[in-house]
């Protein structure tokens, strides 16, 4: 008599591992939607969470952090952080500053720092009273580049100042660089930037330094891209 073959039994053993492995994925998949949910809420709590300071002491100067020229002249959104520290220096609050970024590559001939030079020397400030940071392209860079200038001019006491949304994540930079502890950020609400826009920009941009924070405290020396 012939042998009847075996009936073959492992496609049951193979739809429950399929399932197995769909469960996994899936429980994967909501753990990641939860933690992105989760992440981009405690950053835009730290990001509306930004209270200016009520009373702004004197400092020895003032970081001014840089943002896109037009034909060479300060953007709305630039003219309003230049404004805001042109306000510090005519309340005594600062003597100087150090006006932070290189070029944006978006057809002007000037850096960002020659930029906000002209247009604070329009403005009554004299140049002398300015320190010029030609090479950054981005916020880690502007504070990066910034801190050696500023030790050498013996300016420990210092501001940084940029937009509230923006402000966060430039403090959390100083303090990682180890900026004196005293450092302020000095944030405002801008009249002429779209709030949605930027607000869901800094997110992208914060979750993207704290990944390349990571990397640098690993010994890994990233390319500009902050």
């Amino acid at each position: 008599m012939k042998s009847v073959p075996a009936t073959k039994k492992p496609k049951k053993r193979s739809v429950r591992s399929r399932y197995r492995i769909i469960r996994l994925l899936l429980r994967i998949t909501a753990f990641g939607a939860a933690f992105g949910v989760f992440w981009c809420a405690y950053l835009l709590y730290l990001i509306n969470g930004y209270d200016a300071p009520k009373t702004i002491p004197k400092a020895d100067a003032a970081i001014i952090l840089g943002a896109a020229l037009w034909s060479d002249k300060p953007s709305p959104g630039l003219k309003e952080r230049l404004d805001y520290g042109l306000g510090l220096y005519k309340q005594r609050k600062v003597a100087h500053f150090i006006l932070s970024g290189g070029h944006d590559h978006n057809g002007s001939t000037l850096s960002e720092a020659e930029g906000m030079r002209d247009y604070l020397t329009a403005k009554g400030v004299p140049v002398e009273a300015m320190v010029l940071e030609e090479d950054s392209r981005s916020t880690y860079e502007n504070l990066l580049f910034s801190k050696p200038l500023a030790r050498k001019h013996g300016w420990n006491h210092l501001f940084i100042v940029t937009n509230d949304f923006h402000a966060p994540r430039a403090l959390d930079i100083a303090q990682y660089l180890d900026y004196p502890g005293d450092t302020m950020a000095l944030g405002f609400k801008s009249q002429v930037l779209s709030i949605s826009y930027n607000y869901s920009r800094e997110v992208l941009a914060f979750t993207k330094w704290k990944l390349d924070e990571l990397l640098l405290r690993m010994g890994v020396q990233l390319p500009n891209s902050f």
